[in-house]
């Protein structure tokens, strides 16, 4: 009962936002914005990264102040593809589910436990590691999904790790390997995953993103 009616509430905003979006209608400071936000993912892209995320946080500003509906509109579609993955990964309810617009996660300076869990935010910073953390189970899954994020995670080399991370705008790095620009999909596994005793998949998404994942 509580899988389906997750799935309609998934329908139902991600309808509420392509009807938004549909009606939004493009104007100077929407394209000067979406400009400001290819600009800065190439500077990024090219090394100046304090000017890259300069210019990203501006345009995200132009689309905030001028395009209310376009911003609401990506935060109820990203909020319906969130609820959808969640229901479709996790089907167990015995998960950790949050939802935020506004959040800051900080775990790992003390023993915690590690158990599957969904996290959604509008803006967010994450800060997650793995050192102290007490698993559950032999795999856990984590879905981190948003609009704006800084995340920051550290996994012990001896823990098996998969990761698909897609994000539209931003960068995505794991150990020595880096992707960053527009439309971003990195998916990485490391050697040791199948035969590990303790397993982390993790499924990332936003819309802006720093993602640095390091294995030590």
């Amino acid at each position: 009962m509580n899988r389906k009616r997750n799935r309609n509430i998934a329908l139902v905003l991600i309808g509420a936002g392509l009807f938004l979006l549909a009606d939004n209608h493009l104007g100077f400071f929407t394209v000067l914005a979406l400009f400001l936000l290819l600009l800065g993912v190439y500077k990024v892209r090219s090394g100046a990264e304090r000017k890259g995320y300069i210019m990203m946080v501006i345009g995200l500003l132009l689309l905030a102040g001028g395009n209310f509906t376009l911003i609401l509109a990506i935060i109820l579609i990203s909020l319906g593809f969130f609820y959808n993955k969640s229901r479709k990964i996790h089907r167990s309810e015995h998960h950790y589910r949050k939802q935020s617009v506004i959040d800051s996660i900080r775990w790992g300076r003390e023993p915690w436990v590690l158990r599957n869990m969904s996290i959604w935010n509008v803006l967010g910073e994450l800060q997650m590691d793995l050192t102290y953390a007490i698993h559950e189970q032999k795999e856990t899954t984590i879905i981190l999904q948003g609009v704006i994020a800084d995340i920051d995670l550290i996994v012990p080399e001896d823990v098996g790790l998969s990761v698909t991370a897609s994000v539209l705008f931003g960068q995505t790095s794991i150990g020595y390997d880096k992707e960053a620009g527009v439309l971003n999909k990195m998916v990485w596994q490391s050697p040791n995953y199948w035969t590990a005793d303790r397993q982390v998949k993790l499924e990332i998404s936003y819309i802006v993103a720093d993602i640095d994942i390091k294995i030590v």
